[in-house]
């Protein structure tokens, strides 16, 4: 391959990614990272134009880290492959599902956790709000009513910990084998006493004959993703309007919308940062030669700022034109949990909890973490 290199701190790159990022898209926007042994694309546009080529950038990866720790799901498969299976899901995760089934489950189980809020005058918004809402929601999509929040939260993270494992720590991988073995035996219970919902996924794939090991690894997929993106989308989000009282007042006064504050969020702190692929032929793109089975990272917190394509891309400003955005994906694995989760979070969580606590106010210092995944750690606030 004749393509630069560029070194990074990889605990430097968890702690802040933007400022190699940023780069990275000056000097070498596609570049061979050694740490990572991998290719980043970090140019939007490069990303929106080669993610779709999946006969080159390929999905299918047999020795990559999610398919060996979670199985081989949908998100790494191509073509007829893929879209049986996302076309099997699809009845649990439709708009029109969202808006028939699953919108007041997120209305009723969000009211829960901000009554249990109520007795308190400080929180954590991620572990206390963030954390039990996005849980809850994902209970139902999937129809594993017998994990608890903490067990869904907690298998959702080791997976994602386990797939972004690049430094091969035997623990994380340990961790992550735990949490889809915890998630097996909860299909299976679920399965046999045909508990779960009519809309749900597991309900929905078994009634589509579709084999057991892909529903498994298909649920796995939905919680890994599932749990931690609007997580950390719903504290984070709240973090941005706290920071930034300015629009915090637009925003309450119906200048913007949840929605606008979602997508800009998501664009501006990239919850899912990273799409991997496996280049199956030889490919010369933009003055580089990629060769067969190297590994290329399309790194979409990268691509979302973009200074190329986003004016003052470093800066989180609601109202601004997100539609080219790439957060849930530019191609044919664009995220199949996208309405669900733009409902969850714009049209519930956010607005109830501002609607609940509307004095509310950070109570101490925020820190964030990961560039694959990428997240508040804690969000300690007043809630009056």
């Amino acid at each position: 391959m004749n393509i630069p290199a560029t070194e990074i701190d990889p605990k430097q790159f968890w702690l802040d990614p933007y400022p190699a990022l940023k780069s990275m898209r000056a000097e070498c926007p596609i570049t061979y990272v050694p740490q990572l042994d991998a290719v980043l694309f970090t140019r939007r546009d490069d990303i929106a134009h080669c993610e779709p080529i999946i006969d080159v950038f390929s999905s299918h990866q047999p020795g990559g880290l999610m398919t060996r720790l979670m199985g081989e799901n949908m998100m790494r498969k191509d073509g007829d492959a893929h879209r049986t299976e996302r076309r099997q899901a699809f009845p649990a995760l439709s708009p029109g599902t969202v808006k028939k089934v699953w919108l007041e489950q997120f209305r009723h189980e969000t009211d829960q956790v901000l009554d249990e809020l109520e007795k308190h005058e400080v929180c954590d918004l991620v572990t206390d709000f963030a954390m039990p809402v996005s849980a809850h929601a994902l209970r139902h999509i999937t129809g594993l009513l017998n994990m608890s929040t903490e067990q869904m939260d907690q298998s959702s993270q080791w997976m994602i910990d386990g797939i972004a494992n690049y430094a091969a720590d035997p623990d994380i991988e340990a961790r992550c084998i735990e949490a889809t073995q915890l998630i097996d035996r909860s299909i299976e219970e679920m399965s046999q006493n045909a508990q779960a919902g009519e809309a749900s996924m597991l309900t929905v794939l078994i009634k589509s004959g579709q084999a057991q090991e892909s529903i498994n690894a298909n649920i796995r997929l939905a919680i890994s993703g599932g749990q931690n993106e609007p997580r950390d989308a719903i504290a984070g989000a709240v973090w941005a309007l706290l920071t930034h009282p300015d629009q915090r007042s637009r925003v309450i006064g119906g200048d913007f919308s949840w929605r606008q504050v979602f997508e800009e969020y998501a664009r501006w702190v990239s919850p899912i940062g990273m799409s991997p692929r496996r280049i199956a032929q030889p490919f010369d793109y933009a003055g580089v030669t990629l060769a067969p089975e190297s590994r290329v990272f399309f790194m979409f917190g990268s691509g979302n700022r973009d200074e190329q394509v986003f004016e003052q891309a470093d800066r989180f400003i609601v109202g601004r034109d997100t539609t080219k955005a790439i957060s849930f994906g530019a191609g044919p694995h664009f995220c199949a949990g996208a309405s669900a989760s733009r409902a969850l979070i714009a049209d519930v969580a956010l607005p109830k909890l501002f609607e609940r606590f509307p004095t509310l106010s950070l109570n101490g210092p925020v820190s964030f973490g990961g560039w694959a995944f990428r997240g508040p750690l804690s969000v300690p606030v007043s809630l009056r």
